[in-house]
């Protein structure tokens, strides 16, 4: 197990800086989540922990050691990548045990740290298998297994899941937790899937452009956006966020271009946060329907039935996009075309015209 520390690291690939400084530390043992969107920065920063990118400045330390300059495959990382890589002319036990057959580790030391791994990982009877009589979960696995015998001091996950099914995304997600559970070791996990992201993550660092927009536990982020960026990324539906302001007489919540407004004694307790602040917004769980010429007028455009929940998407003129509300109880009522109304349950997020969030 490791502790890592970025203390201001950067890369640039001739003029252009993808990464323009990032400090962060992570806990030894920590299941650490880089998520963003493409071309954000997180892949980079993931391969220059692994030694596969060089470092513009900036230092990275394992348990306080300088490894900047120490090769990959002596940091003491292992890395799963998106793409399985595995040898196809080589059985499962081979591929798992290739790293200890380089590093000269005899025949029965190698068969003895294969059984092991391939046993947590449920891969016994396939030990005999080539990787084309493999299912794409099982490749995966074996990827997962080759790196677990090295014993590395920490594993970096590379958007591992993404060539597999809804099904099996599932599936590894649940053996991923359990296996970091079993082992304990640290693992930064890469990927763009928010869902991934909660899930998995003891804590999520949010890569925007390079640079790290918020760093903590899943549901700190969720509840607690550090800006309008975080809040926009995390949550799906996402957050409906409108711009705002209060009217001169300081009455009403005047939402959009000024075609709906809400009574401002429906957000009273937000007063002194609405006049710091620029636009608003509720997550689809955090508004509700109401009869029409109550709340903020609508018109249902689709109904999307998820069995569990049904998510509504209504056109309003409050907002410029189709407002998604997330609704729990029978919507056989609720049709394309019906008049509703939309009514906040909680107080909202207030974001100001920087996009950072307004806090109490």
């Amino acid at each position: 197990m490791a502790q890592i520390q970025l203390r201001q690291v950067s890369k640039s690939y001739g003029d252009t800086l993808v990464i323009p400084g990032v400090d962060l530390e992570v806990q030894d043992g920590e299941f650490l989540v880089f998520v963003g969107p493409s071309g954000c920065g997180k892949s980079t920063m993931l391969r220059m922990l692994a030694g596969l990118e060089s470092i513009t400045s900036g230092d990275v330390l394992f348990d306080g050691q300088r490894v900047n300059d120490i090769g990959s495959s002596d940091r003491g990382a292992a890395m799963v990548f998106q793409s399985y890589a595995l040898y196809p002319h080589m059985t499962v036990a081979e591929n798992m045990g290739f790293a200890l057959r380089m590093a000269g580790h005899s025949k029965a030391q190698r068969q003895a740290a294969v059984e092991e791994v391939a046993q947590t990982l449920q891969l016994t009877p396939l030990l005999d298998r080539y990787p084309k009589q493999l299912s794409g979960g099982q490749r995966q696995r074996v990827a997962i297994g080759r790196a677990i015998v090295r014993r590395p001091k920490v594993f970096l996950f590379d958007e591992p899941l993404s060539n597999l099914d809804a099904a099996l995304r599932v599936q590894m997600r649940i053996e991923l937790a359990r296996l970091h559970g079993q082992l304990g070791t640290t693992m930064i996990y890469v990927t763009h899937d928010q869902t991934e992201a909660m899930t998995l993550g003891d804590r999520i660092a949010v890569f925007n452009k390079g640079r790290i927009e918020q760093v903590g536990a899943p549901m700190d982020l969720y509840r607690q956006p550090a800006n309008r960026f975080v809040a926009e990324f995390l949550g799906s539906p996402k957050i409906n966020v409108m711009p705002y302001r209060v009217d001169a007489a300081g009455q009403r919540l005047v939402l959009g271009d000024g075609a709906a407004a809400l009574p401002l004694d429906t957000l009273q307790s937000m007063a002194a946060l609405l006049s710091r602040g620029e636009a608003i917004g509720w997550r689809p769980e955090s508004l509700g329907l109401c009869e029409p010429g109550r709340g903020l007028p609508g018109q249902i455009e689709f109904v999307e039935k998820l069995g569990d929940v049904t998510v509504i998407y209504v056109r309003t003129p409050a907002h410029t996009e189709l407002v998604a509300v997330k609704h729990n109880g029978e919507s056989e009522a609720l049709r394309m075309g019906t008049a509703v109304g939309l009514m906040p349950l909680d107080a909202g997020l207030v974001f100001d015209a920087q996009g950072q969030r307004v806090d109490a």
